[in-house]
């Protein structure tokens, strides 16, 4: 398997979590400095404590993608490592953020850290903490899982026009495939009607190799391979 990364992103990246991270704790200090020393400033406390707690939920997700070791590209590479030569797996280089091209067709790959129980229901993806430590953790010290469905439909639309621009051809969005990559190995899943795979990041490959359906023309394939970057950078 051949690995494309765009280094320059991840080291900008690593750099804006941990500064926001650092002005945040900065940030929240002086707005309980302010609280506690001046009360009549009660306004510009709240402020302060507002900004600073926006800020360290940047510096979460900044942090959660390129600041872990090993990081979000690693943590995929070595989850698909393995995977025949023909298979191109780009990092922060394309419309998304993680795309492998293969004989199992296009994957756009949809990385979480989140904790608890993951669902489908009713045309939606549903978080569950598994206890209160973990509720309390996903309101202040991670992120939640958000709405999926929409970053999905995103990214599947970005694909989609990076192939219509670069007049590749497919039949419809719908054979452009995206899997759902859950990395705490205690996350509970519930598959349930999901359109998509959920899985945790160990099965990622097992995932991808048992793909029969959506599979692209190995001519679409080649072609978007030509387009895109062939080295890091």
């Amino acid at each position: 398997m051949q690995v494309i990364t765009n280094n320059k992103t991840k080291k900008n990246n690593t750099r804006i979590g941990q500064y926001t991270s650092l002005v945040s704790l900065l940030v929240l200090g002086i707005g309980m400095y302010i609280s506690i020393a001046y009360k009549d400033l009660y306004y510009y406390s709240l402020v302060a404590l507002i900004v600073g707690f926006i800020l360290s939920q940047i510096g979460i997700y900044f942090g959660n993608r390129w600041g872990r070791k090993p990081t979000i590209d690693e943590r995929i590479t070595a989850a698909l490592k393995g995977l025949s030569k023909e298979n191109s797996l780009y990092h922060f280089i394309t419309p998304v953020s993680h795309l492998l091209v293969g004989p199992n067709g296009i994957w756009i790959i949809e990385p979480y850290y989140q904790k608890g129980t993951v669902s489908y229901e009713k045309g939606k993806f549903k978080q569950k903490s598994a206890n209160f430590l973990n509720a309390y953790l996903r309101i202040f010290a991670q992120e939640g899982l958000g709405r999926p469905e929409l970053e999905i439909r995103a990214d599947v639309s970005a694909v989609w026009k990076l192939l219509q621009d670069n007049k590749i051809e497919l039949a419809t969005p719908d054979m452009i495939n995206v899997v759902l990559a859950f990395y705490d190995p205690k996350i509970a899943i519930h598959q349930n009607d999901s359109p998509y795979p959920m899985v945790q990041i160990d099965q990622l490959k097992t995932a991808i190799r048992l793909n029969k359906n959506n599979i692209a023309p190995a001519e679409a394939l080649q072609r978007l391979k030509e387009v895109l970057p062939l080295e890091s950078n």
